[in-house]
Parts: C-alpha cells; sequence; structure tokens
C-alpha cells in the first residue's frame, strides 16, 4: 500500500503542490520546489544531525524529563519544600549518572565500530598487497 505523504521528487502530487503553492503566494511555491530537489538530502542531513542535537539538548537540561523547569515556587509548607528540593536533588543526580553512562556507552560504541573498521581495512590491504614469498 503506497504512502499519501509527499516525497523528494518530481511525481504527480509534488509537482501539483508545487504550482498550487506558485499560485497561492510565490514563496509556497519556492519551498515546495527546493523540497522537491533537495528533499532527500535534507531528511538525510537531519538524521545525521539529529543525535548530536538530543545530546547537546540533553547536557543543556531541555529534554523531556529535565527537572530544571519544576522548581516552582515556596508553598508555604517548609517540611514539603525541603521534602520536594531533596527528592528533585536526588532525581537530578540519578539523570546525571544516567547521562555519563549513556555517553560513555555512545564512547564505547563508536570505539567498537573504530575496531570494525580498522580490521576490514586491515583485511582490504591484506588481499590487495599479499605479503611477499619468503621463499623467493
Amino acid at each position: 500500500m503506497r504512502s499519501c505523504v509527499m516525497r523528494p521528487g518530481f511525481h504527480p502530487l509534488s509537482i501539483a503542490a508545487m504550482i498550487v503553492g506558485f499560485v497561492i503566494f510565490w514563496p509556497i511555491g519556492l519551498a515546495v520546489l527546493a523540497y522537491i530537489l533537495w528533499g532527500d538530502r535534507m531528511r538525510a542531513r537531519w538524521n545525521d544531525l539529529r543525535p548530536d542535537l538530543e545530546r547537546a539538548a540533553r547536557r543543556a537540561g531541555f529534554e523531556r524529563g529535565g527537572f530544571q523547569h519544576y522548581r516552582a515556587g515556596s508553598t508555604g509548607n517548609t517540611a514539603f519544600d525541603a521534602y520536594r528540593e531533596a527528592e528533585l536533588k536526588r532525581l537530578e543526580e540519578e539523570r546525571a549518572a544516567l547521562d555519563r553512562m549513556r555517553d560513555e556507552f555512545d564512547e564505547f560504541l563508536a570505539n567498537l565500530r573504530r575496531a570494525k573498521d580498522q580490521e576490514e581495512f586491515d583485511r582490504f590491504k591484506a588481499s590487495r598487497n599479499p605479503a611477499p614469498d619468503a621463499g623467493v
């Protein structure tokens, strides 16, 4: 079953959307034309950038689940305010520990990929340049 979502490239739906965009307001038609021409590259670039942007957001505390925006003013109940502050601090410490573990795992995966690539490259070089025979 085919999807109804417009995909990059010159297809009847994308051409019709471009024409309608130019008729309604020329910048819309221009945006659709840009999507038709460079949509695949934009999607690939976004997929390449997404992990870095998510990691930066996590370090800055903007990821959902961050506790910085829950710091409300005093409720008037000092015991509850102290409990809330202690719990938020504990949760932030746990989150920081999880972030450190995630960064260590990302580094481990990068090292694993690097080792695999090195092994494949060494195997390629060995197959291309066989060692000279010692008996000759």
